[in-house]
């Protein structure tokens, strides 16, 4: 059984990934490239697709999809002379299920219906 101080020691180093993840995750240009890459889920998508698709210029690509992947929030695979990049969905729901677990469950801030509706909110629908 674990002490309440390694307890503690262990939500303080979750926190800290997580806020490590929503870094990366703090630039307009990132959100944008993980966007993508949810849209191209499960099969991802290969560097140069990205960059057309974006118009990044690739050492800035580089720079960012290296951010997502060292955060755990993409994947990358070589296939022949192309790098392929996948969203890493299991931890964008570890991210998702921190938040909802202290917004929605212990503190009922949000209200678990409201979460579920967003789910249905697109950036181009309104919000009320």
């Amino acid at each position: 059984m674990r002490s309440r101080a390694e307890s503690a020691r262990t939500a303080v180093a979750e926190t800290a990934r997580y806020a490590d993840m929503f870094a990366a995750l703090g630039t307009d240009v990132r959100l944008q490239i993980l966007r993508l890459l949810l849209s191209a889920h499960p099969d991802g998508m290969v560097v140069g697709d990205i960059q057309s698709e974006l118009d990044i210029p690739a050492s800035t690509l580089s720079h960012h999809l290296e951010k997502l992947r060292s955060e755990g929030l993409a994947a990358v695979q070589r296939e022949s002379t192309f790098l392929r990049y996948t969203a890493n969905t299991a931890a964008l729901e570890e991210l998702l299920g921190f938040l909802f677990a202290e917004c929605c469950s212990r503190s009922k801030a949000v209200s678990a219906d409201t979460v579920i509706k967003l789910c249905d909110i697109g950036p181009a629908r309104k919000r009320t």
